[in-house]
């Protein structure tokens, strides 16, 4: 009996594992930051440090570092200033599992499956907000139309215009006034548009139908989302969704082979 028990059963034989990918260092790199944001209660327009800093800090590449601060900004939590910085501009939801666990290897059925759960979640939370009961209050109200004049600001910068797009459609639908639907929104939202800008996200090359957005144009397809959840119209507000995720799915179908 005992002999037996000293006898150990040979370890499983594992498949060779190939090399943690550049991208997913960075996706792990930018969850990490992201916690530090929480840990460290960072307030919004707190400036982070240096990339070298941060690069020494981690253990990583500048380069790395420069891929994991532009996923945080198609998140919505930093605002890359070139020449100035990457900024906190919110913080993220405490409840949220790291965005990033979503960014997957996405076939086709999935980024189609994931599209139409956006338009679903950003659908009933556009909904509940306009219809919501108190209404939105003051400072809600002031939230939603601070989002959309970042997103009109012209002077900004492609990765500043990615963030402030998020921070828009998250700001719309945490109105709805249930931070679960918010927390499932922003997670979706989130694996969504690293599947759309990935290429960005990994190389910093700008797709075409974003380099020659026309900011009035892009204005105009946010505007009537806003205005129809400040004044309280629920069917406004979700053809305004609906036309959004109809631009959404040109883009998605205009993208060339290089995707995640």
């Amino acid at each position: 009996m005992a002999e037996s028990y000293r006898r150990r059963p040979a370890p499983v034989r594992l498949p060779d594992v190939k090399p943690l990918a550049t991208t997913r260092l960075a996706d792990d790199l930018a969850g990490r930051i992201r916690s530090l944001i929480i840990s460290e209660d960072m307030a919004e327009g707190a400036r982070l440090p240096p990339e070298r800093d941060l690069a020494e800090r981690f253990g990583a590449s500048r380069p790395t570092v420069s891929q994991a601060l532009r996923t945080l900004s198609l998140m919505g939590l930093v605002e890359i200033r070139r020449g100035s910085g990457a900024y906190v501009i919110r913080r993220p939801e405490s409840m949220v599992a790291t965005s990033v666990n979503l960014m997957l290897d996405f076939d086709r059925e999935s980024i189609d499956h994931l599209v139409q759960l956006r338009l679903w979640l950003e659908t009933l939370g556009v909904q509940e907000a306009a219809s919501r009961a108190p209404a939105l209050g003051d400072d809600e109200v002031a939230a939603v139309q601070q989002s959309l004049e970042r997103l009109g600001d012209k002077t900004r910068s492609v990765s500043q215009w990615i963030a402030a797009d998020t921070v828009f459609h998250a700001t719309v639908v945490r109105s709805a006034g249930n931070p679960y639907l918010a927390a499932m929104y922003e997670g979706i939202h989130t694996a969504v548009l690293s599947y759309e800008l990935g290429h960005w996200v990994d190389t910093e090359a700008v797709p075409d139908w974003l380099a020659n957005a026309d900011p009035q144009q892009q204005l105009a397809l946010h505007q009537p989302i806003a205005a129809a959840v400040i004044e309280r119209d629920p069917e406004a507000a979700k053809l305004a969704v609906e036309r959004h995720h109809e631009v959404m799915l040109q883009h998605i179908a205009a993208m060339g082979p290089h995707h995640k």
